[in-house]
């Protein structure tokens, strides 16, 4: 069984922004040869430089600070999210048969909804809608598209039925350039530290 996740699997391997999120930003320390003598070679983590935000309103000020809260609260998740179907996807390939796949999928999928439902009920709609555009960025495919290689298309459409009812889509893309520009800047502050 070959899951079309092929850009999840290969960040797994060693691009430098993929920390797990209770990893801190290190620096690194290495040695430089300088005039015939070693010195210290310290490499600081690149940090985002953003011109300062125009005047807001209360209004804009509020919404912004909202963002801010729930990008704090739900990166965390989606970097998890990430690391999961890493790990999932790199133990399916281990196994031999459809049949031991598909059990494995469903262990894991019991274990996701017993850990992580009590957490996913209590997020507002806001919430929601920026848990699934996070998902998008952390993973490069849709919630949809996840679901559909690991659960199959009857419950990838189910799971986007329920969201749907709920006034989401789990077919939203994550947009950085575009709609989702003010999102980006503060993701990057986030990760950063900056904010």
């Amino acid at each position: 069984m070959c899951l079309p996740l092929p850009l999840i699997a290969q960040s797994a391997k060693g691009e430098q922004g993929d920390l797990p999120p209770e990893t801190p930003i290190e620096l690194r320390v290495g040695k430089a040869a300088y005039k015939g003598d070693s010195i210290p070679h310290v490499i600081f983590p690149t940090l985002p430089k953003y011109p300062p935000k125009a005047a807001m309103t209360d209004r804009q000020r509020t919404r912004y600070n909202r963002t801010v809260y729930n990008v704090k609260k739900l990166l965390p998740l989606a970097k998890l999210a990430k690391y999961t179907i890493i790990e999932t996807y790199d133990f399916l390939e281990t196994l031999p048969d459809k049949k031991a796949r598909a059990e494995h999928i469903k262990l894991v999928e019991k274990g996701i909804k017993r850990q992580y439902a009590p957490v996913v009920k209590k997020l507002t709609r806001s919430q929601g809608k920026i848990l699934i555009k996070l998902i998008d960025r952390e993973c490069n495919q849709t919630g949809y598209n996840i679901a559909k290689a690991f659960v199959g298309a009857f419950k990838a459409n189910l799971y986007q039925g329920i969201a749907i009812l709920f006034g989401q889509s789990l077919n939203k893309t994550y947009d950085p350039e575009g709609e989702d520009k003010e999102l980006e800047r503060i993701v990057r502050q986030v990760e950063s530290g900056v904010l």
